[in-house]
């Protein structure tokens, strides 16, 4: 028995572990920077009090101050108005303090999600969804990369899994994580195909994948049948199940004997995307 279950642990890509690694090189680089005189700050803006976000806002913060970077958060109302937000969003492009500047998403709906991002400079952009840091990604010129994204990049590399010549199939085209991911694999010379709602046949397609990635934001919808064997299962997905506990877009207990390799809900794709917030806000410095 006891071997069957260390079998499973090779098969786990440990999010946690690899995320600690990255924060712990980028405190390291951050007291670099400090002796050289070269500080900066996150601004992080929550809109309501929605209790998921302030979770993640209050861990984006948490990181902040391990790696040695401040932060500042602006909590505002639910009902702000967009040009209230607007008006803040200015003043921190205007401030040399501020080096990053993130809106945590999604916002209440009498603001437009799309006016907010492109607010933001481009040059504080260390969520990398302003259009011009995802035209620099797809062209392959320098700029901030979308977290998770680049996270799901890191684990595979950190776990040692070669992504080059590999086909490898995302599902979900969402502009946070679908097509970032998609163009990243790109980047790093996968086959790649971006698998959707509309997609006919997505069973056999997926069964195709060396790498499989779930970013389709349906608890659990990704089961053995849709995964080739010995294939590398990337589950981008996180919800809350009746019973309280955390699943993902994988139905991880019906996938991992499948699989060569796979990613925990939580514990996988999770923490990685607040490290590669933490790199791009170190990056921010650095220009």
């Amino acid at each position: 028995m006891e071997h069957s279950a260390s079998m499973a642990n090779e098969k786990i890509i440990d999010g946690k572990r690899i995320s600690q690694e990255i924060k712990d090189e980028l405190k390291v680089q951050v007291a670099k920077l400090k002796e050289q005189g070269i500080e900066g700050c996150l601004a992080v803006i929550q809109v309501g009090a929605d209790p998921a976000s302030s979770v993640y806002v209050r861990n984006k913060k948490r990181a902040c101050a391990y790696i040695g970077i401040g932060s500042r958060s602006y909590e505002l109302e639910e009902d702000t108005t967009q040009e209230q937000l607007l008006e803040l969003i200015g003043q921190l492009n205007n401030d040399p303090a501020v080096t990053g500047i993130l809106v945590q998403l999604p916002v209440p709906k009498q603001i437009d999600e799309q006016q907010i991002i492109q607010a933001i400079s481009p040059a504080k952009d260390v969520d990398g969804f302003h259009p011009q840091n995802v035209g620099a990604l797809v062209s392959g010129l320098p700029g901030f990369v979308s977290c998770t994204p680049a996270g799901v990049i890191q684990l595979l590399k950190r776990s040692g899994i070669p992504i080059e010549g590999k086909n490898c199939v995302v599902i979900g085209r969402s502009n946070i994580v679908g097509k970032p991911m998609a163009v990243l694999m790109l980047r790093e010379n996968a086959t790649v195909t971006i698998a959707h709602s509309k997609t006919r046949d997505l069973k056999e397609i997926c069964r195709r994948a060396d790498i499989l990635i779930a970013a389709v934001g349906k608890p659990r919808m990704i089961d053995a049948s849709y995964i080739k064997e010995g294939a590398v299962v990337i589950d981008v997905g996180i919800h809350r199940g009746e019973d309280q506990k955390l699943c993902g877009d994988v139905d991880y207990d019906s996938a991992v004997s499948h699989v060569q390799a796979i990613t925990p809900v939580p514990g996988g794709v999770g923490p990685m995307t607040i490290a590669m917030l933490m790199n791009n806000c170190v990056e921010a410095l650095m220009r």
